[in-house]
């Protein structure tokens, strides 16, 4: 993997349409050249959001009441909670390079930020004629602890990934996630029986070489 440093930008608990304005604006400042390339931690409030593709029939029963949101990145339904890390990444891509180079290394990166914390995972590839396949999965339980959905505009990318730490998974089973019926989503508590979230996000920060 090239050599990309990122600036740091950490937060608590984000609502997600007001993190949405905030990376708006971040990524401009980044297609103007006015902020460095830069990696944004954070966790949201209970909430799914949607691609624009999302089929109506993987959404969850409004009963559950956690509000629904549609969002411009890549991808399907996915959950944030609290106890989940999420990265957004504005980054602009070299002349050599297309959202889903990017993508690619994204997950390699977190694979080894996974591998710090004691985790065994993989990204994988995605099967001949389906849609492309993101996210990171464990090596031995075969479970999805990463979800990624990214877009780019004007060469700078946006928003990224959501790692699963300790938060509550019961909300991944009132949808279909990630466009895939069979997935069994998982966190770092699950499988390894404890997390801490400190040592999560600085972790997850050296992989990205975000400071």
């Amino acid at each position: 993997m090239r050599e990309r440093p990122l600036l740091l930008i950490q937060d608590e608990l984000v609502d997600y349409e007001k993190a949405m304005e905030r990376m708006a604006d971040l990524v401009a400042e980044r297609q103007r050249d006015e902020r460095p390339d830069t990696l944004w931690l954070l966790s949201h409030p209970s909430v799914f959001t949607v691609g624009r593709r999302t089929p109506l029939d993987h959404l969850p029963d409004p009963a559950r009441g956690i509000p629904v949101v549609e969002t411009g990145r890549g991808g399907q339904l996915t959950y944030h909670g609290p106890g989940q890390l999420v990265g957004y990444l504005i980054v602009k891509l070299g002349e050599d390079e297309g959202i889903v180079d990017y993508v690619r290394e994204v997950e390699l990166r977190l694979v080894a930020a996974l591998a710090e914390l004691g985790l065994s995972a993989e990204r994988r590839d995605t099967p001949p004629g389906s849609e492309l396949l993101t996210g990171v999965w464990t090596t031995e339980t075969s479970r999805k602890v990463v979800s990624i959905g990214m877009r780019q505009s004007r060469g700078v990318t946006s928003h990224g990934f959501a790692l699963n730490v300790d938060g509550d998974l019961e909300p991944w089973h009132w949808a279909i996630p990630c466009g895939m019926p069979e997935a069994d989503m998982t966190s770092l508590l699950r499988e390894r029986g404890a997390a801490d979230m400190t040592k999560v996000r600085a972790t997850v920060a050296a992989a990205f070489q975000a400071s």
